[in-house]
């Protein structure tokens, strides 16, 4: 059974830092793509970030976070990272982290085959 468990969510102000974690179990985690997205209220689920299996370290990032957030993995640990910087209250949402069989990281939320129940991020401005 697969599971992905997130953690880190909070409340922080406006200019703050926050990273979120996603613990893998019952995949391969070394070679599967793993992803984040966030869905505000009111809104769909948006790409925030995504990351490459099979031992690359390629990333993509939606423009709205580029240079803010980071995403990052440790495949000792089967645990996917986000790191983000310089919050804004429009970065207030559920966060999820998402993974998938195939190595290549999307940007499609129906390509992942995987979801975590997601983390609440507030930024307070």
């Amino acid at each position: 059974q697969v599971q992905l468990v997130e953690s880190g969510g909070g409340l922080v102000q406006a200019g703050g830092s926050l990273r979120l974690s996603c613990v893998a179990s019952g995949i391969a985690f070394n070679r599967a793509a793993m992803g984040w997205f966030r869905q505000a209220p009111g809104k769909e689920r948006a790409f925030v970030a995504a990351i490459t299996g099979a031992f690359t370290t390629g990333t993509s990032v939606a423009n709205s976070v580029k240079g803010r957030f980071t995403i990052y993995r440790d495949n000792a640990k089967n645990t996917v990272y986000l790191q983000m910087d310089r919050l804004t209250p429009e970065d207030t949402a559920v966060y999820y982290c998402a993974g998938r069989s195939n190595s290549r990281p999307s940007r499609e939320s129906s390509t992942y085959d995987y979801w975590g129940e997601g983390t609440q991020i507030t930024v307070s401005s």
